[in-house]
């Protein structure tokens, strides 16, 4: 047999679909999809605003249980007041009560700025030299860092007492001073009205910062800042690296004003080299200022005195008690332990 005489297979008859059935059934399902779409939208916006309500109800029932709370239940809840936030004192503090600064800062900016303008007149006009110029950059950050130290720690601020005095130790309504030896010396501790203590011998109360400080010296206006028994060393050491940075800034300045000088007086120089001149005069008088200075406080070292027993002669008439001779008193003032702060001024309250 042939393959023209096969049986023909019966083949399965497909029914014709018109092209607008076709459209008919695409239309419809798209429909149901947008249908769907929207559905799911609008339940999606009722879930987030029946969330939404919910937390505003939650919020109102916690304030109106915070309010009916007694307080100390809710003293728990809020976060303390550190001691800085109300301390007395007109002290400033900075990060958080870690620095604790004089009340008016803007000395110690003025400072800080006359110095910093001179170390650049100096590297700009003086000299070109560059071992020159970065030997007056260390000295400038020496007495930056000194200088930052001595205003920003706690100069040896005294606690304060939130007690009245007793009955006993007041007479006709003014509090009785005590009366106390000291290497054989008889000394009169006075009462604090503001601090509410006995004020430990050589304290005194700083009439600018508000304070009772331990070993009070003065309390210095070019810093700012009281200088008491934790920050005195270091006080006598800024006194000396500045005292070395503005004499040998005088020096080199005097050197290029002969350079430049070739005969015409101060008129010439006021012409050829104005800024150099003012340099000059100026670190001459800052030399001279805090040379001076440094002298006297190498004279209380050595005699064991602070600058407040000094300018009022509280030894003039006895023996200072606390004088024990030259060596041993520079190893007490300069060399004792360093003295801790009695405050934590960050302490919770």
């Amino acid at each position: 047999m042939t393959y023209l005489q096969q049986p023909i297979q019966e083949i399965e008859t497909i029914p014709e679909v018109s092209p607008a059935d076709t459209v008919i059934e695409t239309t419809e399902s798209h429909n149901s999809w947008i249908e769907e779409v929207e559905i799911d939208f609008v339940a999606k916006i009722k879930k987030i605003l029946f969330t939404l309500w919910r937390k505003i109800i939650e919020i109102r029932n916690r304030n109106l249980n915070e309010e009916n709370v007694p307080q100390s239940h809710r003293e728990d809840q809020i976060e303390r007041v550190r001691l800085y936030h109300v301390w007395p004192g007109k002290n400033v503090f900075y990060f958080k009560g870690l620095l604790i600064c004089g009340p008016d800062p803007r000395r110690l900016l003025l400072t800080t700025v006359s110095i910093s303008l001179s170390s650049l007149v100096f590297i700009v006009y003086v000299t070109k030299d560059v071992p020159k110029i970065s030997l007056c950059v260390l000295l400038t950050l020496i007495v930056f860092a000194n200088l930052l130290m001595v205003s920003v720690i706690d100069p040896g601020i005294i606690p304060r007492n939130n007690e009245l005095p007793s009955p006993e130790s007041t007479q006709n309504g003014r509090v009785r001073s005590k009366r106390v030896f000291i290497n054989g010396s008889k000394l009169k501790l006075k009462y604090c009205r503001i601090c509410r203590i006995y004020r430990p011998a050589r304290s005194c109360h700083c009439i600018v910062c508000d304070n009772c400080v331990d070993k009070f010296d003065h309390h210095c206006p070019w810093i700012g800042q009281c200088i008491g028994l934790r920050n005195y060393r270091l006080y006598v050491l800024l006194l000396v690296i500045a005292n070395v940075y503005f004499v040998y800034i005088f020096v080199f300045s005097c050197l290029k004003i002969q350079q430049k000088n070739g005969g015409n007086g101060l008129i010439g120089l006021v012409r050829d080299c104005p800024e150099t001149l003012v340099l000059a005069c100026f670190s001459f008088v800052g030399a001279c200022f805090v040379g001076g200075l440094a002298c006297y406080h190498f004279y209380l070292i050595a005699t064991n005195q602070t600058a407040y027993e000094n300018f009022r002669q509280q030894y003039g008439s006895t023996k200072n008690p606390f004088d024990k001779g030259f060596v041993t008193n520079i190893k007490e003032v300069l060399f004792s332990p360093w003295t801790h702060s009695r405050i934590n001024f960050r302490s919770e309250m």
